[in-house]
């Protein structure tokens, strides 16, 4: 089974396709700063420590506010 699991993350994130962008950003940062938020990771790859750092709470999603325009 892989670590973190799908199901995990959806907890943290609500969209997988969320969740695919915000770890594809994070990986690309890493590969380029080589600054890491754990301690420890079990993933090798960036993308997988990536998820990591979602499923261990480090990285958030702060939402838009919408407002409602049609009046």
């Amino acid at each position: 089974m892989l670590y973190p699991s799908i199901d995990d993350l959806l907890q943290k994130v609500d969209s997988k396709y969320l969740l695919v962008t915000i770890a594809a950003k994070r990986a690309r940062q890493i590969q380029d700063t080589k600054e890491y938020y754990l301690d420890h990771y079990v993933s090798e790859k960036n993308v997988g420590k990536a998820l990591e750092e979602i499923n261990a709470g480090v990285l958030t999603v702060e939402k838009p506010q919408i407002k409602d325009s049609l009046k």
